[in-house]
């Protein structure tokens, strides 16, 4: 007889192994079709020598949470016939997927414009924030319809939000997809940061006994660990907006799912310092007439020209998520 742990263990085994494998075909397709980044002459010079590697890879990941999800789902309605619970984890477990899709879906027609039509930057700052708000809009509503627009907070116990839910989640999901997209500049970075974030959701799910939300996030970090097999220093193929919006809204959506996302701020905390560092950057530059307070923001690019090597600055990005995540979890079990 399977137990949820071995199911949980077979969807994350899924993932990773589909996420790796497909590298091995999807890399040289990509190659192939000439759908190589370009690296915009703003960021370190050095960077340029990645000039062409294939974008679009978080397609590895994607794919391998989106099978490893379903492979799980299935087996737990099969054998625990409870697995949702309530019919409002059921449109937890949906809507999470929709989310995550729906904001991966916004990094690829912004990939696609960059490497098809040519065009370096993309959707424009108003079609991405757009479709954000459209995306995000239709999961608060939803969310709001069937839980009532109530979560729980650390040291206050759980807040009923009435309609403030709404604008609430829209601002966090908008906030959290387009801190996660910072985040991806460096090798490795923003895979190995969420995958830690998605380890320390599944532990706080199973601390909260939502199989559905476990297995979301075992199918996450399960690809996010198969498509680092190809993406750590030297990376031979990048997430691109596809991916780091994708993690950005899979994370937020994991964090509404267990009713907890203000632990998205100690989970988060690198991308809220990648994020607040670009906001301060510009800031302090129109405030002083042309004066930097990083050497170059996104955060990571500031500790890369004070002499960091890439792998340096993940494992200590990591090192901070990781005792975020710690902070997070100790929330949970003694608040």
């Amino acid at each position: 007889m399977f137990t949820n742990g071995m199911i949980l263990a077979i969807a994350g085994i899924v993932s990773f192994a589909l996420a790796a494998v497909l590298g091995k075909v999807l890399i040289p397709w990509l190659h192939k079709l000439k759908f190589g980044q370009t690296i915009l002459e703003d960021g370190p010079t050095w960077h340029q020598k990645k000039q062409g590697t294939p974008t679009m890879g978080g397609i590895l990941f994607i794919a391998g949470f989106l099978v490893a999800a379903l492979v799980g789902v299935v087996l737990m309605i099969t054998l625990v016939p409870d697995v949702f619970g309530t019919p409002f984890e059921k449109v937890r477990f949906w809507g999470g997927i929709g989310l995550a899709l729906g904001c991966g879906l916004i990094g690829f027609v912004d990939d696609y414009i960059k490497v098809v039509k040519k065009r370096n930057l993309g959707l424009t700052a108003i079609q991405k924030i757009l479709l954000q708000l459209l995306v995000s809009t239709a999961y608060a509503v939803i969310m709001y319809v069937y839980g009532k627009g109530g979560f729980y907070i650390p040291f206050f116990g759980y807040v009923e939000w009435g309609i403030w839910y709404i604008p609430f989640a829209v601002f966090v999901i908008i906030a959290m997809t387009n801190a996660t997209n910072l985040t991806d500049g460096v090798d490795g970075l923003c895979g190995f940061t969420g995958f830690i974030a998605a380890l320390a959701l599944l532990l706080i799910s199973g601390i909260g006994a939502l199989l559905s939300q476990s297995i979301l996030a075992v199918s996450l970090a399960g690809g996010l660990a198969g498509f680092l097999v190809w993406n750590f220093h030297p990376a031979q193929v990048f997430m691109g907006d596809t991916g780091s919006l994708f993690i950005g809204g899979a994370l937020t959506a994991l964090a509404f799912g267990v009713g907890q996302p203000f632990l998205l701020i100690p989970i988060g905390i690198l991308y809220i310092a990648e994020n607040l560092s670009v906001i301060l950057q510009v800031a302090y530059f129109k405030i002083t007439h042309g004066k930097r307070l990083f050497k170059m923001s996104p955060l990571h690019h500031h500790f890369e020209l004070c002499g960091w090597s890439e792998n340096r600055i993940v494992l200590t990005f990591a090192g901070v998520t990781l005792l975020g995540c710690l902070a997070a979890i100790a929330l949970v079990l003694f608040t």
